[in-house]
C-alpha cells in the first residue's frame, strides 16, 4: 500500500519557561538551565492511502502534538514528516501549497476553532476562494454544496458560530476542512466535546465522507471505544512514545503491551457488567523528568530489572503488529 503520511523519528521538545522564582534567582546570579519537555520522542508512524489509523493515549501523551506536526501547524524539533514519500520540510512553491491543502486538521473544540465574528459562509468559503479553487461568482453555490455534504442546511451560511449546537459547529469545522478538497484529515479528539448521541452521528458522517471522497484519516482520541468503530489500525502512545501498533480487531482480541491491556480493561462492555473495575495504578510520570528505561515501568504489573534500565524498541511481533515491551524478548528466548 502507498504511504499517504509517514513520520520518521518525529520528535518535538518544548522549553519550559522560567517562573517568577526562577527569574529572580537568575537575576541574583544563580544558574537556572532551561528545562525541556520531550512531548514526542522518535515516533515512526505510517498511514496508508484509504486507511483510518486511530492514535490513542492518555491526556498529555503527545498525540495532539503529532497531529499538529503532520498538519503543518507545528514544526518538529527533529525527524521528518513525509507526504506520499516526499519530505514536507523540503517542499517549495506549488508542491508546498498543494500539500498544505491536501492535509487538513479538525480540532477538538468546535467553538474555539471557529472565528466567532465570521459567518459560516466566510468560515467555509474563505480558503477555497483565496487559493483559487472557486471564483467569487461560484462561491455561494460551492459553500451551499459543501454544507450539504456534512448534513447542514445551506440557509445556515448567514449565521454565526454561537447560533449553533456543538454537533452543528463540529460539522461546520468538517465543512471548512473539506472545502479545500483534502485527501488526508487529522481529526484531533473530533468527537470528545460532544454528547454521546451526537458523537455517533459525527462518527457516521466521517465514515460516509471517507467512502464518498476516498479520504484517509489519522483519528486522535483518548477513547478506545470510539476508535474501535472507525479505525482500521490503532497506534497506542504513552508519554511521547509509540508502544504498540496493530490492526484494530487483533488489538482488541489480544493486546500485547501491558499499557494497551490496561486501557482495554477500562473500556465499558455490556458482557462484562459484573466484573470488578481495577484502575491503572500510579500517576503518569512527568515528561520533564521521565523515568529511565521503559517509561511505563513504574505502573507496569510485569516489571523486571531490564525494564528499569533499557528502553524497549518497537519491533514486529507478528505480521503487521508492533510492540515495545521487553516481555516479548523473554518470549523469544
Amino acid at each position: 500500500m502507498t504511504a499517504m503520511i509517514q513520520t520518521d523519528a518525529l520528535t518535538k521538545n518544548f522549553v519550559q519557561k522560567q517562573d517568577f522564582a526562577g527569574k529572580m534567582a537568575a537575576m541574583l546570579g544563580a544558574r537556572s538551565p532551561a528545562r525541556e519537555v520531550q512531548a514526542v520522542n522518535q515516533v515512526n508512524l505510517v498511514v496508508n492511502k484509504g486507511e483510518v489509523v486511530g492514535l490513542v493515549g492518555e491526556s498529555g501523551c503527545g498525540k495532539s502534538t503529532i497531529g499538529r506536526m503532520i498538519a503543518g501547524i507545528m514544526e518538529p524539533t527533529a525527524g521528518r514528516v513525509l507526504y506520499k514519500g516526499a519530505n514536507v520540510a523540503e517542499m517549495t512553491g506549488e508542491e508546498e501549497k498543494s500539500t498544505k491543502l491536501a492535509v487538513q486538521m479538525i480540532f477538538q473544540d468546535p467553538f474555539a476553532s471557529l472565528n466567532p465574528r465570521q459567518r459560516v459562509s466566510g468560515i467555509v468559503g474563505e480558503a477555497p476562494l483565496m487559493h483559487g479553487l472557486v471564483t467569487r461568482s461560484e462561491l455561494d453555490g460551492y459553500v451551499d454544496e459543501t454544507l450539504l455534504k456534512v448534513g447542514l442546511d445551506p440557509d445556515f451560511r448567514r449565521r454565526y458560530p454561537h447560533q449553533f449546537s456543538g454537533g452543528q459547529r463540529q460539522r461546520i469545522g468538517i465543512a471548512r476542512a473539506l472545502a479545500v478538497k483534502p485527501d488526508f484529515l487529522v481529526c484531533d479528539e473530533a468527537v470528545a466535546a460532544l454528547d454521546v448521541s451526537i458523537q455517533a452521528q459525527v462518527l457516521n458522517l466521517f465514515m460516509d465522507l471517507r467512502e464518498e471522497f476516498d479520504l484517509t484519516y489519522l483519528f486522535i482520541s483518548h477513547d478506545l471505544g470510539v476508535v474501535e468503530h472507525i479505525s482500521d489500525r490503532i497506534a497506542i502512545m504513552y508519554l511521547g512514545r509509540l508502544v504498540e501498533t496493530s490492526p484494530t480487531d487483533e488489538l482488541f482480541k489480544n493486546p500485547n503491551h501491558p499499557y494497551t491491556q490496561a486501557l482495554l480493561a477500562e473500556v465499558p462492555r455490556l458482557d462484562q457488567r459484573k466484573r470488578t473495575f481495577h484502575p491503572l495504578k500510579g500517576e503518569i510520570p512527568s515528561p520533564i523528568d521521565p523515568p529511565g528505561g521503559c517509561y511505563f515501568h513504574p505502573r507496569c504489573p510485569h516489571v523486571f530489572d531490564k525494564c528499569r534500565k533499557d528502553a524497549p524498541m518497537l519491533k514486529e511481533i507478528s505480521p503487521g503488529r508492533f510492540s515495545a515491551c521487553h516481555l516479548n524478548d523473554k518470549a523469544d528466548v
